[in-house]
């Protein structure tokens, strides 16, 4: 008995470019916030039948909502979710704020006036690095949550 291959990944290569393309879409005046089918084609660069497929599996997974035609063919995209808008870097991840904060710590750090600020954003830097990514981005979602820790 032989184990069956895996398919092939399409979350890269078709179904992110295209929930890019709805959700850019949706966010744009100009669509009046439900494109059409044939505006995501296009901006996703991808063949037809490619946003087709991937247009299915994003209904599918809960990420877009659509209008079909009796056919039950996707027509126009209605609506995205706040999954979708973080997947497509619309809105924040805890892990991407982390990041960036990581980044914006050693950059004044580099760019400090003097010794003693240069100190100061140093150790913020390498106290921010031991917490961990975990953590951090425990603490990034509260912050982008708007929690704050009530005092005792």
């Amino acid at each position: 008995m032989t184990v069956p291959e895996p398919l092939p990944d399409v979350w890269f290569t078709r179904d992110l470019p295209v929930l890019r393309a709805i959700v850019r879409l949706v966010d744009e005046p100009a669509t009046g916030s439900a494109p059409y089918l044939g505006a995501v084609v296009p901006a996703s660069g991808l063949p037809k039948p490619q946003v087709v497929s991937a247009a299915k599996a994003l209904v599918d997974a809960g990420l877009v909502e659509a209008l079909t035609n009796y056919a039950g063919e996707i027509v126009r995209f209605t609506a995205v979710s706040g999954e979708a808008r973080r997947l497509a870097g619309l809105w924040p991840t805890p892990q991407g704020e982390w990041d960036r904060l990581l980044e914006q710590l050693q950059a004044r750090a580099t760019r400090a006036l003097s010794e003693t600020e240069r100190t100061r954003w140093r150790a913020l830097a390498d106290a921010a690095a031991a917490i961990g990514p975990d953590d951090g981005a425990l603490l990034m979602s509260a912050l982008i949550g708007g929690y704050v820790p009530r005092a005792r």
